[in-house]
């Protein structure tokens, strides 16, 4: 990461915000600095994750297995100081298994017995959901639910989830069969769809040696639940220009075969686009992005970072980009590529 830089303060922010800025700038910089010591590379992986929390996202994972995923999720909630809970996702998971169960317990006293609220996995800050397209439909719904309205319902009784609450979700790229694929409105609810790829050569001769030799190093906290609380809110309040508006717009839009302004291969290659909360997805992950790389506004090169974990799961290619090998991340590439910088700044 880059380091601190000096900047003015922008219009409508205090001193204290620009503190919590660098706060948020240097504890990224030292949480990258710890998860080195399980973690060798995949700095591309962890800043999206990171820029996902700051920014109150969750996030989908897609690798093949062996690639650390659990471990970087592990290693980032001892980092962050946050309770983390890990739940496998089979076919015969049931809703309960995830939110918990009503359970009839007697009360020793006065030997009455009443129903008593056993918390599950889901009440946790950080949750990995590893293989989430493993487990049927209805059980799905029951995480991603809660991912969205950060409460769980049992019965008539709703209860609030831990604060901050993340999910992490992991499913296999590889070994379709018996597999629950999301359904693009659920996918909808991610912020992120990041990719895991297998490391460089130097990368895997290093975890080689770390992994067949001496003990795991020991992770520091570096940062707590309450201050990513307080920072998520100074991602909000991060100026964003007029004409930074207009580009995020035009990209999401650029994205749907519908608009008489897509491009032809977007009208070929793409049978349905990103939707309205994309363009919320990619504002807030690039004030996050900006704060994380030492700036307190946000540049067009903020949005283009992440236009590909924003895009890569929101766009349906159609069966001509299939018949052609076109995947979804150079569709998203060439749209970007190809929408009109500039415009807005006349409204500046």
């Amino acid at each position: 990461m880059q380091q601190q830089g000096t900047h003015s303060a922008p219009a409508g922010s205090t001193e204290s915000d620009l503190q919590l800025s660098k706060i948020l700038g240097e504890s990224c910089q030292r949480v990258q600095k710890e998860l080195s010591k399980v973690i060798v590379g995949q700095s591309v992986v962890i800043e999206e994750i990171l820029i996902a929390i700051f920014a109150g996202g969750h996030c989908l994972m897609q690798g093949v297995p062996g690639l650390a995923k659990t471990l970087l999720v592990s290693s980032l909630a001892q980092a962050m100081d946050l309770s983390f809970r890990r739940i496998q996702f089979t076919p015969d998971l049931m809703p309960s298994d995830i939110t918990g169960t009503d359970i009839l317990q007697e009360d020793p006293d006065s030997g009455r017995r009443r129903f008593e609220f056993q918390t599950g996995p889901i009440f946790a800050n950080l949750l990995l959901a590893d293989e989430i397209n493993r487990t049927p439909p209805k059980t799905q719904a029951a995480l991603l639910q809660a991912m969205q309205e950060r409460q769980v319902t049992v019965g008539s009784r709703t209860f609030d989830l831990p604060s901050p609450f993340f999910v992490l979700a992991t499913q296999n790229p590889v070994e379709q069969e018996g597999t629950y694929p999301l359904p693009e409105a659920q996918l909808d609810r991610f912020m992120f769809m990041v990719m895991v790829n297998y490391p460089s050569r130097d990368e895997e001769l290093l975890v080689l040696r770390r992994t067949t030799t001496g003990g795991a190093e020991k992770i520091n906290r570096v940062i707590d639940g309450p201050t990513i609380l307080k920072l998520q809110e100074i991602v909000r309040r991060v100026p964003v220009g007029d004409h930074a508006y207009h580009f995020a717009l035009d990209l999401i839009r650029s994205t749907r075969p519908s608009e008489k302004d897509a491009g032809d291969f977007v009208k070929h290659w793409v049978s349905w686009g990103a939707g309205p909360r994309a363009g919320q997805y990619l504002i807030l992950a690039a004030k996050a992005r900006a704060l994380i790389r030492g700036r307190v506004h946000v540049k067009l090169e903020d949005i283009e970072a992440v236009a590909a974990p924003v895009l890569r799961h929101r766009l349906i290619p159609t069966f001509n980009a299939d018949a052609e090998g076109i995947t979804v991340g150079q569709i998203v590439e060439k749209v970007v590529a190809l929408v009109p910088r500039g415009r807005g700044d006349r409204l500046l």
